[in-house]
């Protein structure tokens, strides 16, 4: 739960360092929405984190669970399930949406003249991995793979569009923009890996089949300990 609190404060460093000065309204309010979801999202994981000890199942819905489906009063399942919608969806959505706007914001300004061209020095190579499974764990556990792919594909349009202009990515942008790249290569491998597994595909229907790392952990790991 450490990068729920630190988050916003790697966000700020970030703004410091921008090429160039961001719309400062833009940034206050996603800043605030953000703050707000990270809050919802560290309160429901803790309830949750006792819920695990206690051996609720991640893999499972809700109402599926052991620990969950006999409780009574029955009425006492719509207030997990009200719980759940806090912690999973509303509070992810209030937290990665501004996320990935400052994200954006913030690589819109890291582009140079074509005589100016940087290169990524050998520090960003050495933190592309890092960087790239920080990405992976927030799309895969975070369920916003749609968020992060429309992210990716306005990251792209942009440098097409910087590169008609006669600019490419400097040095900063060239990180970001590997590190989303190599985002989705690490996404398609593990969507790969875990496409027939019968009961992950029942807890995450739909096509765009994206299974959480900590449900793999309850279902595969957790009782071969």
């Amino acid at each position: 739960m450490a990068y729920n609190v630190i988050t916003p404060f790697l966000l700020l460093k970030l703004i410091e360092r921008s090429p160039r000065a961001l719309p400062r309204s833009a940034v206050y309010l996603s800043i605030i929405t953000l703050v707000m979801g990270a809050s919802i999202h560290l309160v429901g994981d803790s309830i949750n984190h006792r819920l695990l000890l206690s051996g609720y199942q991640l893999h499972l819905s809700v109402r599926e669970n052991p620990i969950i489906k006999d409780l009574k009063p029955a009425t006492l399942i719509d207030s997990f399930e009200l719980l759940y919608f806090y912690d999973e969806q509303l509070g992810h959505l209030m937290w990665y949406i501004p996320f990935f706007i400052i994200l954006f914001l913030y690589f819109t300004g890291c582009f140079t003249h074509v005589k100016e061209e940087k290169t990524m020095p050998l520090s960003g190579w050495l933190l592309l991995g890092p960087s790239a499974l920080y990405y992976w764990y927030l799309v895969t556990e975070g369920q916003i793979f749609q968020l992060f792919l429309l992210t990716f594909l306005a990251m792209v349009a942009m440098v097409i569009h910087q590169r008609h202009k006669g600019s490419v990515l400097d040095a900063n942008g060239l990180f970001l923009f590997a590190s989303f790249s190599v985002t989705m290569f690490l996404v398609a491998v593990w969507v790969a890996w875990l496409w027939s597994d019968p009961v992950l595909r029942k807890k995450y229907p739909g096509h765009l089949y994206v299974p959480e790392p900590w449900s793999y952990y309850t279902l595969h790991v957790k009782d071969s300990h």
